[in-house]
């Protein structure tokens, strides 16, 4: 008789394949995880604590560094919930502007994911397209805001300023050309009996489960359950926009993988409309003081991110810093279900998971 023996083992902590610095503590009986513990923690900034003593704009760079591939929608969560306090009406060609930024930082983000989850189960091209198609993304946002990942680009009461000459028709020329090579992801990876036989059937999560551990975006969606913040409750200007939302039953790896290519091409169906419909004039930013100060009083408001529902709590006791702030960071709730999935598994598919998960480090930690 083969006889083998429990072996605890570390992945990680390591980068490369994780999106921030990550570390699994694994008990294997030969290739099979018995138990699966994700440690984390390895980025932990403090952004919640550092913000009791930050006035409200200087809060918004530290917001870019929670989800690093979407600092558009980190910066809006924050000035969302401080408008809503305020209850500031933002001029239209400022929440505009916002859509646009936000909807091209979700196909950059999925993008990212793209290419990194193919990199990571073994598939090099992918990459090279995902990342050559990300950079006209990044170019047309640094046109805008003059960061690169690092936006720092909303402002309470809309942006921080107005589009260069000539960028909307940017965004126009760009829109069909992504809806081409996304085409070709789909002829080059969707296909491919490979990769089929990597994600079906991996990972499985149930309707059940993902309402259990509060999971959201496209990780909920790939169960069945259809929830978008966008649709469901909307904000900003989102409901002006026709888009579906994209949903799949099997919850998988397979299923999370198609829902985030579907999620790509609404993006571009909102992108389209939002330029069509982009005010020629307009302010930028609402009459608001030089030094912010949200009045008495606590709220919380929720987006959509590309990782799934990202939440801003703010308690105020009327000065120029928040009392308390805290974040519902999305990647954070998504990973708690991945202890779960690993059980029982052949260790070859934990970086299959993990992946598929699309987890940011920087948001989980905090």
């Amino acid at each position: 008789m083969l006889r083998t023996e429990e072996m605890l083992l570390n992945v990680g902590p390591q980068h490369p394949s994780t999106h921030g610095v990550f570390r699994i503590v694994l008990k294997i009986d030969g290739e099979i995880i018995k138990e699966a513990k994700p440690v984390i923690g390895y980025l932990h900034r403090g952004t919640e604590k550092l913000a009791e003593n930050l006035q409200y704009t200087q809060i918004i760079p530290y917001t870019d560094r929670m989800d690093y591939v979407a600092a558009m929608t980190n910066n809006y969560v924050l000035c969302h919930a401080v408008e809503t306090m305020m209850g500031l009406e933002i001029p239209e060609r400022a929440e505009y502007l916002r859509v646009i930024a936000m909807e091209l930082n979700r196909v950059a983000s999925h993008l990212v994911w793209w290419g990194t989850y193919l990199l990571d189960i073994g598939a090099t091209s992918p990459f090279i397209y995902a990342f050559r198609d990300r950079e006209m993304i990044l170019n047309l946002l640094n046109e805008l805001s003059g960061g690169r990942m690092t936006f720092n680009y909303m402002r309470v009461g809309g942006v921080k300023w107005d589009a260069p000459d000539g960028w909307i028709d940017k965004v126009r020329e760009f829109v069909p050309y992504m809806k081409e090579q996304l085409k070709g992801y789909h002829q080059l990876v969707t296909g491919n009996e490979i990769f089929l036989n990597r994600v079906k059937g991996v990972g499985v999560i149930t309707p059940e489960e993902a309402l259990q551990y509060s999971l959201s975006g496209s990780n909920l969606r790939s169960t069945g359950i259809k929830w978008d913040l966008r649709k469901d409750e909307p904000y900003s200007i989102y409901d002006r926009f026709d888009f579906d939302v994209p949903v799949q039953t099997t919850g998988d790896c397979w299923a999370r993988y198609q829902v985030r290519l579907a999620e790509i091409a609404e993006s571009l169906k909102i992108l389209e409309q939002a330029i069509e419909q982009f005010p020629k004039d307009g302010a930028i930013l609402a009459k608001v003081p030089k030094i912010i100060k949200a009045p008495v009083g606590e709220t919380y408001v929720r987006i959509e991110s590309p990782r799934g529902e990202i939440g801003c709590y703010i308690s105020s006791d009327g000065k120029k810093e928040p009392y308390r702030l805290k974040f519902r960071r999305p990647s954070f709730y998504n990973l708690q279900i991945l202890s779960k999935l690993l059980v029982g598994e052949n260790i070859s598919n934990l970086i299959v998971i993990l992946g598929a998960t699309d987890i940011i480090l920087g948001e989980v930690d905090g």
